[in-house]
């Protein structure tokens, strides 16, 4: 099979707190990623902010930072055909009102801020992004 990617995703503090890990995560499976590896994990604000770094820059840094170590997350490992993109695609738009029907964001996400997941947005991203929560 050529073109298998993987690609990080996370179940963000919003949607955990509503008990949506089962729910998000067979979306992916229906649309063919393989959850290659999963585990349900609390990071400190020092994590979400080297995490995050490529937008230390921006205004929304620190709530950014805030909100993602705010309660416990689910990371995990998707793996299938062009993964980061079809993971983005079952994300949805950042903001849930400009996100397609039936995307995880749509579905689950309560605004721009908790919008229950985040995926890798590059092959490149991907590789460091996995590597932060799975070091081997």
């Amino acid at each position: 099979m050529s073109n298998v990617e993987q690609t990080l995703s996370i179940i963000k503090p919003d949607a955990v707190e509503r008990n949506l890990i089962e729910e998000i995560k067979n979306i992916f499976i229906k649309n063919n990623l393989n959850i290659k590896n999963s585990k349900k994990i609390h990071i400190t604000k020092d994590e979400a902010a080297e995490f995050y770094k490529v937008h230390q820059s921006k205004p929304f840094y620190n709530d950014l930072c805030g909100y993602l170590s705010s309660g416990p997350i689910v990371v995990m490992i998707l793996e299938g055909k062009s993964a980061v993109a079809e993971n983005r695609k079952l994300m949805g738009a950042t903001n849930p009102k400009d996100a397609q029907e039936n995307t995880i964001r749509k579905l689950y996400g309560i605004s721009i801020d908790k919008n229950s997941v985040h995926g890798s947005d590059s092959l490149e991203n991907a590789k460091k992004e996995i590597n932060f929560f799975f070091k081997n």
